[in-house]
């Protein structure tokens, strides 16, 4: 487990980078051409938050000591200026690398859930079958009361999953274009819905105690 949790550590404090560098970029370009980005920007920062969000959850499980932190850093200084200027350089690039990196990380979480799936029982990896998952986890995954380690990593890789096809997709998209994953509008009109829906089951609630009330 001690293996598993380190390379998953490392990996989510790198993974978190592109997202965020993408969304900077482009806020700022967005900022200096005075022009809207589409809803890129706001997918990148999902995306980022999405991966910092593994790294919580992870860091619940094992805290890091601090040589593998000065790691980190070490590798976040490099890793986050070379993927900054190749991204002013082709963002079209960057993303398809991207996808790529996030397939060798569903293949990495495919094998972390093989190896608990098929862990001799009693062996600490199979505790990971019904350890309790980190609340932050429960949380954020909706994983219910029972959620287990297990859960979790498969969470993750679902969400790996969607950041390989994302990024496979947008590599191929006009910069020029709204996001075809993430309209802005859409997403607007979804939250304009579900605020009228949420008031009228209010006023229905409401109205249901009144009459008993009455009664």
């Amino acid at each position: 487990p001690e293996k598993i949790l380190n390379r998953a550590i490392f990996l989510e404090t790198v993974a978190a980078i592109p997202g965020m560098v993408a969304a900077i970029i482009r806020h700022f370009r967005s900022l200096r051409n005075m022009t809207r980005d589409g809803g890129m920007l706001n997918m990148f920062l999902e995306e980022a938050n999405n991966e910092r969000m593994h790294l919580l959850t992870f860091i619940r499980l094992k805290d890091p000591g601090m040589i593998f932190r000065a790691a980190v850093i070490g590798a976040q200084g490099v890793f986050a200026t070379g993927f900054g200027l190749a991204y002013v350089a082709s963002p079209a690039f960057c993303h398809r690398f991207v996808g790529y990196i996030e397939e060798e990380a569903c293949s990495t979480y495919t094998k972390i859930i093989k190896a608990i799936e098929e862990a001799e029982e009693g062996s600490e990896l199979a505790q990971w079958r019904t350890q309790d998952a980190p609340k932050i986890a429960k949380g954020y995954w909706h994983l219910g009361e029972k959620g287990t380690v297990l859960d979790v990593m498969r969470a993750v890789r679902a969400d790996e999953a969607e950041h390989r096809d994302v990024n496979h997709a947008v590599s191929g998209v006009a910069e020029d274009t709204v996001n075809p994953l993430y309209d802005p509008r859409e997403r607007l009109d979804s939250m304009l819905t579900k605020y009228v829906k949420d008031i009228m089951e209010r006023e229905q609630q409401e109205k249901g105690v009144d009459k008993k009330v009455v009664t």
